[in-house]
This record gives structure tokens, C-alpha cells and sequence, in this order.
């Protein structure tokens, strides 16, 4: 368990970082132009390392169900929408919407058995765990206009 949380920390962290990269690159070359280099260049590292470590069996694919293998054209619109995201709102706003809609998604395909996931049961303190999550966020960001709106009437 503490391997896993360990690595969710690091994955989120390298989120944060990608979509922040993206966001520069963004600046510019383009959406899709940003789209094509982060995906194309994930694609080479990911074969090169697959390879090294997997070899010839980096590819068997046997009792997967076939829609499983179009997740990376997902993946398009995760980076498209979320570099775009950061980019109009910033890091910290995106990335807090980006973390709110994961749990919430998560949460409902849990709750329904979605995609061949073991179905979990709905409970009162999931429900109340995702509103402070999304309050937190509410807080995290309403907190600093606030204190904007204060320097700025300081300031005048």
C-alpha cells in the first residue's frame, strides 16, 4: 500500500509538471502541435523502455477486450483539454478541476462496476468526503481572490 501511495504522489506530481510543460509549449506551437510532440515522444519512450524491459512480449495483448487498446487516443483529449486548461485558468486552478472531476468519475465507476472495475458500494462518507474535497478546492481558490481583492483595495 505504501508503494502505491508513493507512486499516486509521484504521478501526481508529474501531472502537474506535464501540463505546465504543455502550457509553455502551448504558448507556441498549438494545441495539436502540443499534442503530437508530448503523445509522439511518450510513445518513443515508452516503446524504447517497453522493449528493453518487456522485449518480444511487449505487445501480447491476449484476453484484453479490444476497446481497452484505444485508451492513448483518450489520452488526446486529456492532453489537449488539460494543457489548454492550464493555460487559461493556471496550474493550481486546472489541475484542482482536473482532480475533482478524477474523483468524481472514479467514484461513479466504481459505484456502478464500470469497465470490467469490481463494483463498490456507494456510501454516506464517500459522498461527504468528495464535498470537502470539492469545498477544499472551492476554498483553495475562492481563498486566493480574496486575498487579491484585498491587496488590490491596500494598494488603491
Amino acid at each position: 500500500m505504501t508503494l502505491g501511495i508513493v507512486l499516486a504522489l509521484f504521478g501526481g506530481m508529474m501531472v502537474c509538471i506535464q501540463n505546465t510543460f504543455n502550457a509553455k509549449v502551448k504558448e507556441r506551437v498549438g494545441a495539436w502541435a502540443t499534442t503530437t510532440l508530448v503523445l509522439g515522444l511518450g510513445f518513443l519512450a515508452s516503446l524504447t523502455i517497453g522493449l528493453i524491459v518487456e522485449g518480444g512480449g511487449l505487445f501480447s495483448m491476449n484476453g484484453m477486450q479490444p476497446w481497452f487498446w484505444f485508451s492513448g487516443i483518450i489520452g488526446v483529449g486529456v492532453v489537449l483539454c488539460v494543457t489548454q486548461g492550464v493555460q487559461q485558468l493556471g496550474p493550481s486552478y486546472a489541475i484542482s478541476i482536473v482532480m475533482v472531476s478524477q474523483i468524481l468519475f472514479a467514484l461513479l465507476w466504481d459505484t456502478l462496476g464500470w469497465f470490467g472495475l469490481d463494483q463498490v458500494a456507494f456510501t454516506w462518507t464517500k459522498a461527504v468526503g468528495v464535498v470537502l474535497i470539492g469545498g477544499g478546492v472551492l476554498l483553495f481558490q475562492l481563498g486566493g481572490k480574496l486575498t487579491e481583492r484585498r491587496m488590490l483595495r491596500k494598494g488603491a
